[in-house]
């Protein structure tokens, strides 16, 4: 019994030398090799919250002489811009649009230091909101479209900001089925070991993350290797492992879930008929829960169905627009 208590102890104390030694030795080089303007050529970019944010502007182009509402499309978990980019054009009949890219997706500058707020956390995209709708939206109303985990953001920081929001658009929203933060490990994470070993845990999501879009695709005919290419193109950005780690780590604690019912303004609730990322049947709560809402369903579509129906994700819309609008 002493032998195999030695024995034990001295396995332990192996496992906590390499825990605390071994991690240093790991090379790692990101499979990235560029910066974020050669791989998006022509791409904008605005300074919001001390970052470089890319973002895709689209005029208003309707026919009301009025002072045009800003629609602010935020993507999900593993998108961008590109999430947006066969509904941008027909939203600006509505309003001005502006989509960008959350901090740790996209071309949007990945910082590798900071003081103060974490960026990539729920405060740090709320701070960036915050500019961004000062830096555009100044004497307008606005209009928050969120797709997924940017549905969760959306109406979070409209329950924080009421008078900020006039509207929201909620598409597949994460929030009842939710994919969770670090839990209570932040001082785990937070050790140099991890944050060594962190950029190589995270990147196998290069490969990982076509199960996760064919999953969000009902017809896999429309999954051409073109909308591969377009998620794809922001992990040629040197670097983009340890942002990504900085964004699976950072702080998204929330109350909403628990509030919903406190979302006073005028939402639409959008799902795919088969979402099984967001469960489909997440929807039919949301509406019960937020007061002033309305929902549809798009047919034949799972997680993207802004993406894969544009034209039906459009008529949803229009549909309700009058009440969105008018708040």
């Amino acid at each position: 019994m002493k032998a195999f208590r030695r024995f034990m102890f001295r396995a332990l104390l192996a496992g906590i030398l390499a825990f605390l030694i071994v991690p240093f030795l790991i090379p790692f080089n990101s499979s990235g090799t560029m910066t974020a303007s050669q791989a998006a050529p022509g791409v904008e970019f605005v300074q919001l919250n001390d970052l470089d944010v890319s973002v895709e502007r689209t005029a208003y182009s309707g026919n009301c002489r009025c002072n045009a509402p800003l629609i602010v499309l935020m993507h999900g978990f593993g998108a961008s811009t590109y999430s947006w980019r066969h509904v941008q054009q027909p939203l600006s009949k509505l309003g001005e649009v502006i989509s960008y890219d959350r901090p740790g997706f996209g071309f949007t500058e990945r910082k590798s230091s900071w003081e103060g707020t974490n960026p990539y956390g729920f405060q740090g995209n709320f701070a960036l909101l915050d500019d961004l709708i000062a830096k555009f939206g100044k004497d307008r109303k606005i209009v928050l479209v969120g797709h997924s985990a940017g549905g969760q953001l959306a109406a979070e920081y409209t329950r924080l900001n009421p008078t900020k929001v006039s509207a929201l658009i909620l598409v597949d929203a994460a929030i009842w089925t939710t994919g969770g933060g670090p839990g209570g490990f932040d001082w785990f994470f937070a050790l140099p070991q991890m944050q060594k070993i962190g950029p190589i845990l995270v990147s196998s999501i290069a490969t990982s993350g076509d199960d996760l879009l064919r999953k969000s695709y009902y017809d896999k005919k429309k999954l051409t290797q073109d909308v591969y290419d377009g998620y794809h193109q922001p992990l040629k950005i040197k670097g983009w492992e340890q942002a990504f780690w900085f964004f699976s780590t950072a702080p998204r604690s929330n109350q909403l879930k628990e509030n919903l019912s406190s979302l006073d303004l005028p939402t639409l609730i959008i799902t795919g008929e088969f979402d099984a990322v967001v469960p489909a049947r997440d929807a039919p709560i949301l509406k019960k829960k937020i007061a002033n809402s309305s929902l549809e369903i798009i047919p034949k579509t799972t997680h993207l169905p802004q993406e894969e129906q544009p034209v039906l994700f459009m008529n949803a819309v229009l549909k309700h627009w009058k009440e969105l609008a008018n708040n």
